[in-house]
């Protein structure tokens, strides 16, 4: 892809803020967010000009990446007079990166195209570090000609990108990414508190247990701050418990028993009644130290 190439983002909360700045790096950059503050303080960080509705910083892009909250906010920015769509040309392609439902993935598919335009659900994992780094894993859906004109683009803010199938297999990966993840984290906060509960001297267990199957990347990035219950980073519980709703919905019309991704998701509601809605999703420890 050329570095002519224009590009928007729509969307500069603290993952889209960090990848429009990666993409500004390489390409000329529209943005647009809802703040407009925010879009401000990015333009004077990064070369870029924000404009005042999606669809005017949609006007002349090639390609234009959204990253927002759920599927409410997608069709909010997306649909209307003043949406993403009203100012796409043909030809160019509609990328969410927002973690969504496959069912919204594939009304964007289809809506894209009406108008001549390809589109790609690309939900990404790796958090706001891996968005500041530049090192995020992406799961894609959609058309292997669309992917293959996107995906050097998207390597300005990811270590491995793959095409997953049709519309909406991005979005199905991300839950199944989810759920793992809502497993793992009930594993090492049982664990880790069993260890806090029987004088074991918790940063030896994970330095042994870690060389070992109990290996995981959240044993290794999140063990210690959870020993130390801080958890003002990372991940939000509120959106996991967005995600895990999508995942457990999906997994109804699937039928795909999710017995423990249920339970680990009434957890996390004990987290947001304890005010950690906005703690990282390691924080499910601290409701077993009540």
């Amino acid at each position: 892809m050329s570095s002519a190439c224009r590009v928007a983002f729509i969307g500069l909360g603290v993952m889209g803020y960090p990848m429009a700045g990666h993409l500004a790096a390489a390409y000329p950059v529209s943005v647009y967010n809802r703040t407009a503050d925010k879009a401000a303080g990015w333009c004077e960080a990064h070369l870029g000009a924000s404009f005042g509705t999606p669809r005017e910083a949609a006007s002349g892009a090639e390609i234009v990446f959204l990253c927002v909250g759920n599927d409410d906010d997608v069709r909010s920015v997306v649909f209307g007079d003043d949406g993403v769509l009203a100012g796409l040309a043909r030809g160019a392609v509609l990328v969410d990166h927002t973690t969504a439902s496959a069912e919204l993935a594939r009304d964007l598919e289809r809506a894209a195209a009406d108008q001549g335009c390809g589109f790609l659900d690309a939900p990404v994992s790796g958090g706001q570090a891996g968005a500041e780094n530049g090192t995020l894993t992406i799961m894609v859906g959609g058309d292997p000609t669309t992917f293959e004109r996107v995906e050097p683009v998207m390597q300005s803010y990811a270590r491995a990108i793959r095409l997953m199938g049709s519309a909406g297999a991005g979005q199905l990966t991300k839950m199944v990414n989810q759920i793992c993840i809502a497993g793992v984290l009930q594993g090492l906060s049982e664990g880790l508190h069993f260890a806090e509960q029987a004088g074991l001297d918790v940063a030896a267990v994970v330095d042994v247990i870690s060389k070992g199957a109990a290996q995981s990347w959240q044993m290794e990035n999140r063990s210690a701050t959870m020993a130390r219950r801080e958890f003002e980073f990372g991940f939000a519980v509120d959106w996991m418990r967005k995600d895990l709703q999508i995942a457990l919905s999906t997994g109804r019309r699937l039928d795909a028993r999710l017995p423990l991704t249920a339970l680990v998701d009434q957890f996390y509601g004990d987290v947001q009644s304890l005010g950690g809605g906005r703690w990282d999703t390691s924080s499910l420890i601290a409701r077993l130290r009540r």
